[in-house]
C-alpha cells in the first residue's frame, strides 16, 4: 500500500547518538509531505480531467457512430430515391408514348374519314354538275327545238282549259 503524506508525516525513526538532525529530518519530511499532497492532488485532478475527456470521447464515440448511421441510412434513402424517380420518369415516358401513339392513331383515322368524306363531296359534286349539265343541255335542247311553235298552237286552240284551270284555283272549295 503507497503511503499517504500523513504516513509520512508521523513517521518516527529511531534514535541513534550519531543519527540525522532532528530538525533537518523534519524539515525535508515536511517539503516531501507538501510535494506528496500536491502530487496527490495533481494526480487526482488529472485523474477527474480524465474521467471527463473519457466520457466526452464516448459521447463523441457515440455521435460518430450515429452520424456514421445517419449518413448510410441517407445514402439507402437516397439511393431509394433516385431508383423511385428513375422508374416513375420510366413510366412518365411509357404513358406519354402510349398517349402519343394513341393521338397519332386518332389522327390519322380522322384525317382517312375526313379524305374519304372529301372524296365523297367531290364524287357528289361531279355527279351534280353532270346531272345539272345535263339538264341544262335537254332544257337549251329544248329552247332550241321547234316545239315551243307546237305549244304555242295548242296552248291558243286549248285556252279554255287554261282559264278553266285558273279559275280553279282562284275558287273555295264548295264553290262551282
Amino acid at each position: 500500500m503507497p503511503l499517504s503524506p500523513l504516513d509520512i508525516h508521523n513517521k518516527e525513526f529511531s534514535r541513534s547518538f550519531r543519527g540525522y538532525d532532528e530538525d533537518e529530518v523534519d524539515d525535508f519530511l515536511e517539503r516531501i509531505i507538501q510535494d506528496y499532497e500536491a502530487l496527490i492532488r495533481q494526480n487526482k485532478d488529472l485523474e477527474e480531467k480524465l474521467d471527463q475527456y473519457a466520457e466526452r470521447l464516448r459521447h463523441f464515440t457515440n455521435i460518430e457512430e450515429s452520424l456514421g448511421k445517419s449518413i448510410v441510412v441517407a445514402q439507402e434513402t437516397a439511393e431509394e430515391v433516385k431508383a423511385n424517380a428513375r422508374k416513375e420518369a420510366q413510366l412518365i415516358l411509357k404513358e406519354a408514348e402510349k398517349n402519343a401513339d394513341r393521338i397519332i392513331s386518332e389522327a390519322l383515322a380522322k384525317s382517312r374519314k375526313i379524305a374519304m368524306e372529301v372524296e365523297e363531296i367531290q364524287k357528289h359534286a361531279a355527279i351534280f354538275r353532270a346531272r345539272f349539265r345535263a339538264l341544262i343541255q335537254a332544257q337549251l335542247e329544248m329552247l332550241e327545238s321547234g316545239d315551243w311553235d307546237k305549244f304555242d298552237a295548242e296552248f291558243a286552240a286549248d285556252k279554255s282549259l287554261a282559264d278553266k284551270l285558273v279559275h280553279a284555283d282562284f275558287q273555295r272549295p264548295g264553290e262551282s
